[in-house]
Parts: structure tokens; sequence; C-alpha cells
């Protein structure tokens, strides 16, 4: 365990971006390849696919992690912090990684399964859609998977236990970007020229009533506005503005309906005040749904592993690429508690080894339990 950890922390300081994992990549192919596991890369640019067979069984599982960091600087204080400005491993890609080769090593050394498991190696989870890239890139017709499972590390949960849930685990994620113009002028002549700062915070203050007035308050919906941009000097009204924000949804019916919403309010709001408004709307996301008995299996799995497992009350707003594979396969996403960490996306988390043998546990039980050997 202290060669993972080892590992983990190597990756840590060397963190690589969507698309960009090549030096991960390099080091898990090597991983897998050592342990006698076929390995095939360059799928969906950056991906990693290792393949093991055992027995005669037909059955096939795959098992997913991600690879990529974020571009953000690394806050931490640790001796295994980013040694690259701008980029940091603040999500636990790094430790999700090494989860799911130490799974590897235990299933090629073992040998306990009657089967064979895919062992998916994602780059690019982080808003680039690396899993539609692999499938997109024939990851499923090249690797038939009867079923397809990932965890992910969650702070809000307590060390030691873990939670899933059938049907909806995480949101779909859009994002909206609207630009405003028609304006500009002298700050002291407001009435020789339409105000586009005016305009675009009455927007802003307009689109955090859409989801109260425009959808049912029984589905769970969110939208946050979370860039403004525009004017360059105190004296001068700039000719466009600009915002950026995040929807998030279950039901594709609310989010054709917040889409509808959100470009009408644009045009309205703006051409009250003689501007124009260009919107761009891009549903990047799709929401990650579990199938009920994968839902099942990885609870069971987790139990076995001896974490605490619960079917989680509610999903999270929070998005997922993994959504794409389950679009393509069934399969269920864990959240496997991290608690004492830092919160995802925090300039200082950083992953807690303490999860690696818990995660190599639930990956290997999943296997036994889709794949067990016949009696």
């Amino acid at each position: 365990m202290a060669a993972l950890v080892a590992l983990r922390r190597d990756l840590h300081a060397h963190p690589e971006l969507g698309f960009a994992e090549h030096r991960t990549a390099g080091i898990v192919a090597a991983f897998l390849s050592a342990r006698g596991i076929d390995v095939y890369r360059g799928i969906g640019k950056t991906g990693v696919v290792g393949v093991l067979r055992r027995g005669r069984g037909t059955g096939v599982i795959g098992l997913r992690a991600d690879m990529d960091a974020l571009p953000m600087e690394d806050a931490g204080g640790q001796p295994w912090k980013s040694q690259h400005p701008g980029r940091c491993h603040a999500c636990g890609h790094d430790g999700h990684t090494v989860m799911l080769l130490g799974a590897a090593d235990r299933l090629a050394r073992e040998a306990d399964f009657d089967g064979t498991v895919i062992f998916i190696f994602q780059p690019a989870e982080e808003g680039l859609a690396g899993a539609k890239a692999m499938i997109d890139d024939g990851l499923f017709s090249r690797f038939p998977c009867d079923a397809v499972y990932a965890v992910h590390n969650w702070p809000e949960l307590p060390l030691g236990s873990a939670q899933t849930r059938p049907g909806a685990i995480m949101a779909a994620a859009d994002r909206f970007d609207i630009r405003v113009t028609g304006g500009g002028g002298h700050a002291a002549q407001p009435h020789l020229s339409p105000d586009t700062l005016l305009a675009t915070s009455e927007l802003v203050v307009q689109l955090n009533t859409l989801i109260a007035r425009a959808v049912d308050p029984c589905e769970p919906a969110l939208l946050t506005v979370t860039r403004i941009q525009g004017g360059f000097s105190h004296n001068m009204i700039p000719a466009e503005a600009a915002i950026t924000g995040t929807v998030r949804t279950f039901n594709p019916g609310v989010q054709d309906i917040i889409e509808r919403r959100l470009r009408e309010m644009a045009t309205h709001v703006t051409a009250a005040q003689g501007l124009n408004a260009e919107v761009s709307y891009q549903r990047y996301y799709p929401a990650t749904l579990n199938a009920a008995p994968e839902a099942q299996v990885a609870l069971r799995a987790a139990e076995r592993a001896g974490l605490r497992a619960s079917v989680a009350e509610k999903p999270a707003l929070t998005s997922e690429d993994f959504s794409f594979m389950l679009q393509a396969v069934p399969g269920a996403y864990l959240w496997l508690g991290s608690a004492e960490s830092r919160p995802l996306h925090h300039p200082a988390y950083d992953f807690n080894d303490a999860l690696i043998p818990l995660g190599i546990r639930w990956f290997c039980e999943v296997v036994r339990d889709r794949l067990a050997l016949k009696t």
C-alpha cells in the first residue's frame, strides 16, 4: 500500500489537464502491462484501457477512473503539492486513478473471478467530456461491457461510508453565455445611449427569479450566474457586457423550459433598454442516472468491502461525464466518504490516502459480485 500512496502523491505533484494526461497515461499503461494486463492507449485522445480475462465466463464488467486535474493553483502545504503552476488535482482524480490501478493489481494476482474486466482510465472529465470522447472513439464497440461502475471521493460523507441510489445521482449541467450589446457612451451623458451595465444588472436579477416562476416547485433545478463582465473606465458606459452561468436539472422537460425562458428573458429585458442580447446555451453533461440493479450491486460491494453502505436520500446538483457511459451501458456511480478532507475543487484540497484500500476493495467486490466463480 505504501507504493500506491507514493504513486498517488507523485500524480498529485504532476497534475495534467484534460486531453493532456500524457505522463499519467504512460504511468497507467506501464503499471497495467507489468501485471500482464492487455493495454490499449489513445482512446479518446489520452484514454487508456486495460483488459483482464480469467476463466471461461462470458461476462464483461467495466471499471472507470478519471485522470485529469483542474486549471487552478495548488494552495496546499504538503510536500507533494503541484509542481506545475495553474494545475491542481483538486478533485481527487489522482486518487481515483490509483484506486483502480490497485484493484487491477489485486485482481491480476488473485484471479478470483470468472470473466473479463475492462479497466477504463478516462481523460478530461472536468468539463471537456472525455467520457464521450472515449465512447465516440469506439470504447464500448471495441470493449463491450455488460455494466460499468465508477467511484468518486465524497468529503460530505464520513470516512468508511459509501452511498449511491437508483436513478439520478448527479445533475445535468448546462452553461449559458449572454452578450449584451448596442450601448456605449459617456457616463455623464446617460440620456444619449442605452446603459449596457444597467440592463445586464437587471437581467442578472431577473434570471434569479426564473426557477421560482417557470419551474414546477416539485422539480429540482438550479440557475446560478457565475460571471459578469463589462466596462473599462469609471467615466464610460461600455458598449457591451456579458453574463455567464450554469443550470442544473434532472428532468429534460425542465431543461427545455429553462433554456426557452432564459432566451426569452434575455431578449425582452435588454430590448426594454434599447439593447440586444446574444445567447449561447450549451448542454454539456446529461444527468448521471444509475440503473437500479447496478446500484444494488454497488451497495452490496460496499458492504462486502467493509464500508457502511446506505442509499443516498437525494442526488447532488454537481455533474459528471460518467453520465455518457451510463447512457451507453447500464451501471452505477458510488460516493465514497472521504472526510476529513477539504471540499472538492478547494485550492488546498488533497485526496485522503486512507481511501485507497477502501476503493480497491470496492472495485474488487464489484467484480466478484458480477463475475462470481462457478462452484
